[in-house]
């Protein structure tokens, strides 16, 4: 059954995130596909759910909208009623819980929710029926075996941010060469102490020159 869903959610894509010392980096390719066709050059596969915290995605786009919005709602109603952010592996749960649930008719999507709580970063990845594992590094989609031999080869754990940011930029950068479903452009999102930040075209330009 996992092989199947596997088969069936992530012929296309490529996200990456990583754990730093001070932080956490999430980033993928904007390129969107539905089978040999190209059907968006600009989609949004890295999702802001709080300050504090994001999800990338990858699979059926509906799917995972879906499951973003459960998220960002959720978390909503928990600032409301705890008075503070909610927990990075609260939020995992809640997807995991969510996916279970519809183990029988699976959301054909594959997920990574990262964040910062109390100044320590926490990322986790789950499968399509809820398996939830804490990473220090994680990819998906098809072009995830290309960005796995960037991190391997690179990361480290306890890297300050500003080492783990070119890793994972080239990680992203090396799968949108090599596989034919990521491309056309990459998003880069850093959460640390002081919250969400989005890299902008400048900042990114900078990156991803040699």
């Amino acid at each position: 059954m996992r092989g199947i869903l596997s088969q069936l959610a992530f012929r296309g894509t490529t996200t990456v995130g990583a754990v730093a010392r001070d932080g956490l980096v999430l980033a993928s390719d904007t390129r969107v596909t539905m089978g040999s066709l190209i059907v968006h050059k600009k989609g949004k596969k890295v999702y802001r759910i709080d300050d504090h915290l994001a999800m990338t995605i990858s699979g059926v786009v509906a799917d995972a909208q879906r499951t973003v919005e459960i998220l960002r709602a959720n978390s909503r109603i928990y600032r409301l009623e705890r008075k503070g952010p909610m927990p990075v592996a609260v939020a995992a749960r809640l997807a995991s819980n969510v996916f279970f649930s519809h183990r029988l008719d699976p959301f054909m999507t594959q997920i990574a929710i990262g964040g910062v709580d109390n100044s320590v970063p926490h990322l986790f990845s789950l499968d399509p029926l809820g398996s939830i594992i804490e990473e220090d590094y994680f990819a998906t989609g098809s072009g995830s075996p290309i960005a796995y031999g960037i991190l391997e080869e690179r990361y480290r754990k306890d890297l300050p941010l500003q080492d783990v940011l070119p890793i994972v930029v080239r990680s992203v950068n090396s799968a949108m060469k090599r596989d034919v479903m990521s491309g056309d452009d990459f998003d880069v999102i850093i959460i640390d102490q002081t919250g969400y930040h989005e890299l902008n075209a400048d900042e990114k330009k900078a990156l991803a020159s040699p």
